[in-house]
């Protein structure tokens, strides 16, 4: 089972100068999960509400995730959530990563950020998995009473020792849950950023719509949405009737978060292994660069990467970013991942 000492975390700097965390675990096609409301790169393996989304998910894809800026790892003092600030972010990490072209899945305010990317970048986006998501968060006029309740809660209790006020939302996410599963939830919510934060993007998701993107998605699309979702209620499939040749699949639960112990759970994991499969192809060693290549050669010769680096007058840090981009187009992570991609080019 893979482990928070298993996932691999790095950080770059968005074009403001914004410090971004990403992290990458398991083996299989890639898979960049875009970054949902509350995160937090290494408190998420020790959930018993997110873990079995990590572990699951990187026993059938090189999984590609990150912090969005003002959350988890990532740099928390920050003023801009707006959409393009996010997709923004978004293709910086994608480039921090050295992905190709990869599959993405948008999970609950994370879809229209996904939705937006594959649109804005059509080349790179193999297929789209959209869950619990929604492609417009603007408010209905009999909402905005409620929401601007929502919004005070959280600027009088998210920073409080105890939950009573964060257990509304938990109670939204997972109304299901076990007393240690919601309790888990409570406390993500205050560990993962600070009340003006939390104010302030959930202000801003509220301003997004991209629903006139959704006809002009080329990726095959996945929807699959729980039919009790009281946090994204119905969109499920309003988002399939509009993406051409989306495939909706209703997940029967009222669980905003799947969990683990939940029927659901594994048809949700089912449908996204099958949906992946197109992607898990054996990807020749001529798709690698010049770079690429060469330094594996050198590997194949018994070099180390400082001997590499030395080889070609290259800092140890630009020979460990060539081998992870191979192993990225190569569908290769863990252990061996070295020894396959040698054995690949060697082929």
């Amino acid at each position: 089972m893979a482990g928070a000492d298993k996932q691999e975390v790095r950080f770059c700097r968005a074009d403001d100068g914004v410090r971004l965390a990403w992290a990458r675990h398991g083996s299989g096609p890639p898979l960049l999960i875009v970054s949902c409301w509350l995160s937090h790169l290494q408190h998420d393996w020790h959930s018993p509400v997110w873990r079995h989304f990590l572990d699951d998910l990187g026993e059938v894809a090189t999984v590609v995730r990150y912090d969005e800026r003002g959350f988890g790892l990532s740099e928390w003092d920050v003023s801009d959530f707006s959409l393009g600030r996010r997709v923004a972010d978004l293709e910086t990490l994608v480039e921090a990563a050295g992905l190709g072209r990869f599959a993405v899945l948008g999970m609950s305010g994370g879809a229209p950020v996904a939705i937006a990317y594959a649109h804005a970048h059509p080349e790179r986006v193999s297929r789209l998995v959209l869950y619990g998501g929604m492609a417009g968060g603007g408010l209905e006029q009999e909402d905005e009473a409620a929401e601007e309740a929502f919004r005070a809660m959280i600027r009088a209790g998210w920073a409080r020792p105890d939950p009573l006020f964060r257990r509304v939302f938990t109670n939204a996410f997972i109304p299901d849950a076990t007393e240690e599963q919601m309790a888990w939830m409570d406390e993500l919510q205050r560990t993962s950023t600070n009340t003006d934060n939390a104010v302030c993007s959930r202000v801003a998701r509220h301003e997004v719509d991209v629903r006139a993107l959704l006809p002009r998605i080329a990726a095959p699309t996945l929807v699959l949405h729980a039919e009790g979702d009281r946090v994204a209620p119905g969109w499920g499939p309003r988002l399939a009737a509009a993406v051409p040749d989306a495939r909706l699949v209703l997940l029967q639960s009222r669980n905003h978060v799947l969990l683990a112990d939940e029927p659901a759970w594994q048809v949700f994991r089912d449908e996204v292994t099958a949906f992946l499969d197109a992607d898990r192809v054996v990807v020749p060693a001529s798709h690698l660069s010049a770079r690429e290549r060469e330094i594996l050669l050198l590997a194949a010769e018994g070099l180390d990467n400082t001997a590499i680096a030395d080889r070609l007058t290259l800092s140890v840090r630009t020979v460990e970013r060539h081998f992870q981009n191979a192993y990225l187009k190569l569908g290769l992570s863990g252990r061996t991942a070295r020894a396959a991609a040698v054995a690949r080019v060697l082929a």
